[in-house]
């Protein structure tokens, strides 16, 4: 990783943790509340740092490229989730510590006789309490994914707003006029991230259209979607990166969804997305028709090896349809006449599910590229490795011992298949800087 994407990493962690304990350090340094015992102070310390954290989820998922860049949109989410259990703990402490201390306070829960204060605080938890349930449980509730998306959108705003109501109408710790400041420009930054992502930003999109030029049927139950840059010059974006797309619908709307680039990064006048048809939109693909619109958000993500110009060589370890961003990796390379060495383990279930692999054969004759075919169930007379991916394969291409930035090694493929690659790698001792992976599933 480049020394200006650590320290941007740096920096950006730094601010993050800076707005959450902002409120708190105003809260401490300013006049107290009078007549408030220490622990209704810590109770509202908690709760305000757990706001903090709620109110910056939005900008975690507002996809800024600038913010997502050094540690690319799968961190990024991952840490999204994580963090709302933080803020949530935090959140629902703040009313506990309350009703222990001060028992008459469970008296507020009861809608029809408490102060409005109270109701937009409870307003703000049962919110809070509906997106922790439905995120978490999404799957087994069976709940559909644009669904999903719009009640997801729904109850954090609900969340965040009935909160930063209650802060206001509680006014015991924004009782002077730069306490109350820091929660206004809270809630206008807040506001306007909003108008931004749900206004602004589709209306961008809308005047940078592609258009559907070929629809080609791939190995493995998998179709390549191709586009081209309607009255634009087309996306500048890194091999290996992934672009939200909207089809069959405005860009206003939740239907989108994120796919790999799988097209060279040479030749801006065509992107190409190849899908493997798993789900209720996947399996439409095959019916897109020639000229119809899409809308390309993007590009995003780390996973590239534009990001280590260093490296001697790289190492490509591909399940099924990961394959797709690293075969733009590959089609970059060869388009550039890269020289160094390339090793590609791609592992599937049979040799007609290999998606790509006549070029594949092909970029051979381009590139100093080794590849080693896994097959789960081989055909009669194969003479290849049959099984799944096994520590004996991995360490031929990564030795033990392997020195720092000798190498770069990018895995992507299906979760189990990852999660075993990824404790052979770590049992192995690579350095963690040479190891990148990139998860298909953000929510």
């Amino acid at each position: 990783m480049k020394v200006r994407s650590i320290i941007t990493g740096i920096t950006w962690a730094t601010l993050y943790l800076f707005l959450v304990l902002a409120p708190l350090f105003i809260m401490l340094l300013g006049p107290r509340a009078p007549g408030r015992e220490f622990w209704r102070d810590l109770s509202v310390s908690l709760g305000f740092i757990g706001l903090a954290m709620m109110a910056l989820q939005f900008v975690l998922t507002a996809r800024f490229k600038w913010l997502k860049a050094p540690y690319g949109s799968d961190l990024v989410y991952h840490f999204h989730r994580q963090v709302s259990f933080v803020a949530f703990a935090l959140i629902i402490t703040h009313p506990l510590l309350l009703f222990i201390f001060s028992p008459q306070t469970i008296a507020l829960l009861n809608v029809f006789t408490a102060p409005w204060r109270a109701r937009f605080a409870l307003v703000a938890v049962l919110a809070l309490v509906g997106l922790i349930v439905f995120s978490v449980w999404r799957k087994k509730l069976k709940i559909d994914y644009y669904q999903w998306r719009i009640w997801h959108g729904i109850l954090s705003i609900l969340a965040v707003g009935m909160a930063l109501v209650h802060v206001e109408m509680a006014g015991y710790y924004v009782n002077t006029p730069w306490k109350r400041l820091l929660w206004i420009v809270y809630a206008v930054f807040w506001v306007g991230l909003l108008l931004y992502t749900r206004l602004l930003k589709p209306l961008l999109l809308t005047r940078r259209q592609y258009r559907v030029i070929d629809v080609i049927k791939e190995r493995g139950n998998a179709w390549t979607l191709a586009l081209e840059p309607r009255g634009h010059k087309g996306m500048r974006f890194q091999p290996g990166q992934f672009a939200w797309i909207n089809l069959r619908s405005s860009p206003f709307t939740e239907k989108e969804h994120p796919f790999s680039i799988s097209s060279s990064a040479s030749d801006r006048s065509r992107l190409a997305f190849t899908i493997k048809a798993l789900g209720d939109f996947t399996r439409t693909i095959k019916d897109t028709r020639i000229g119809e619109v899409v809308y390309v958000d993007g590009p995003y993500g780390a996973f590239t090896t534009d990001r280590h110009d260093h490296a001697r060589g790289f190492i490509f370890i591909a399940g099924g349809v990961g394959i797709t961003p690293m075969m733009s990796m590959l089609r970059t390379m060869a388009d550039r006449r890269e020289t160094r060495p390339l090793v590609l383990l791609y592992a599937n279930r049979d040799w007609e599910a290999v998606i790509f692999r006549e070029e594949l054969e092909a970029l051979k004759e381009r590139l100093n590229l080794n590849i080693i075919h896994i097959l789960e169930k081989p055909p009669e007379g194969w003479t290849g490795r049959s099984g799944y991916i096994s520590r004996a394969v991995i360490e031929e291409v990564i030795p033990p011992g392997l020195k720092r930035n000798q190498v770069e090694v990018f895995l992507c493929g299906p979760p189990p298949m990852m999660r075993a690659v990824d404790r052979v790698i770590k049992e192995l001792a690579l350095w963690p800087g040479d190891y990148h992976y990139e998860r298909f599933d953000l929510v």
